[in-house]
């Protein structure tokens, strides 16, 4: 199963679809309201992850495996925090148990510190036009990929995606902490980091320390980072993405 991350959809896993298909029964999960899926009245990612399971016994996925890139990492790992027993391996692509950190530099913080901030952004959100979010997205651009060509992708996605859920998404990813939930987890876990957009030696090891520290509750769980790719992974390197992928899952699947 993969799923995008926050105002994205399938076509990020263009790519590793079309290797992964080769071996194993691919399904793309589209969330409503970002990218081409047309938004709901009420989005929810809680309704969200539990759609997710329903559609897993639905389709009688034994154990499938998770792959999920940034708010679908999240996603990742709070199915299989939350039913252990019913999700396969999990491979989060630069998606972390608690979006905090990324905000304050420091695995010191907690959802109380955020309250405030996680509402202003989505009150802000929630009144934003198309052509706010469009430029609001555009001044963060150069962290989600290094080309061109990547960043167009990333915008075209953006530009159809409704502020209104992208506020409500990203404050609900700030009001969860699943950093002592994924104690719970009892299948194999690959978190890919990405801290190409960061300068120097330093602020990259920095970063590796802070994903490491997200995982102390799971202390099998495997980090790998990439010190050259950006945020959307699958862009910047797909080769290097297919090929921890296929790793991991050719040692547990």
């Amino acid at each position: 199963i993969l799923i995008p991350g926050l105002m994205s959809d399938g076509r990020v896993w263009g790519k590793l679809e079309n290797v992964l298909s080769k071996t194993y029964q691919v399904h793309i999960i589209n969330i409503a309201g970002f990218a081409n899926t047309p938004a709901i009245g009420n989005p929810s990612l809680t309704e969200a992850k539990q759609q997710l399971l329903a559609y897993i016994n639905m389709h009688k996925l034994h154990k499938p495996a998770v792959i999920g890139h940034s708010l679908g990492g999240f996603m990742s790992f709070w199915l299989a925090s939350n039913a252990p027993t019913e999700i396969g391996p999990i491979i989060s692509v630069d998606g972390l148990p608690f979006v905090g950190p990324v905000f304050t530099g420091t695995n010191s913080t907690t959802v109380d510190n955020l309250v405030e901030q996680a509402q202003q952004i989505k009150n802000r959100y929630s009144n934003m036009s198309q052509q706010q979010l469009i430029e609001q997205s555009r001044y963060g651009l150069s962290i989600q990929a290094s080309s061109d060509e990547a960043k167009a992708i990333v915008m075209s996605m953006v530009q159809t995606s409704d502020s209104k859920t992208v506020g409500k998404a990203i404050y609900t990813l700030m009001k969860h902490d699943l950093r002592q939930d994924i104690a719970n987890i009892t299948s194999p876990v690959l978190l890919l980091g990405a801290s190409g957009g960061f300068s120097t030696d330093e602020q990259k090891n920095a970063m590796q320390i802070l994903y490491k520290q997200q995982l102390q509750a799971l202390p099998g769980a495997n980090l790998q980072m990439n010190t050259h790719v950006r945020h959307f992974i699958m862009l910047d390197d797909p080769k290097w993405l297919e090929d921890q992928v296929l790793t991991f899952l050719g040692k547990y699947l």
